[in-house]
């Protein structure tokens, strides 16, 4: 790649996290003018975790939520959300609760 080359293309990264505390991250360079779309199929990510097709799939750069058709700009992470298993203020009560159960107060 020329120096004509570098300043016409994006360097991009796509994240997903398959599982807590696991992310797996990949670089790109794409050309100017890519999509959400193009960065994941080229990503290789989508066929690594056989994830739903593209449309199905919560999505963000830099944490807010885009669209696969929406235009990328240079040094962009593109996240692929995973849905949550627990609702969050369940999870924290049932903490709370196992908490209670191990140390239960003195009476």
């Amino acid at each position: 790649m020329g120096p004509a080359d570098e300043t016409s293309s994006l360097r991009i990264e796509v994240v997903y996290s398959p599982a807590p505390r696991v992310v797996d991250a990949v670089s790109l360079r794409l050309p100017a003018g890519a999509t959400v779309e193009q960065a994941l199929r080229e990503s290789g990510l989508l066929e690594r975790y056989q994830l739903p097709a593209v449309d199905r799939l919560a999505l963000g750069v830099w944490g807010k939520r885009q669209s696969p058709g929406d235009a990328l700009h240079d040094q962009d992470r593109v996240e692929i959300y995973r849905p949550l298993k627990v609702d969050p203020k369940e999870a924290r009560r049932q903490r709370y609760r196992a908490h209670l159960e191990r140390y239960p107060a003195k009476r």
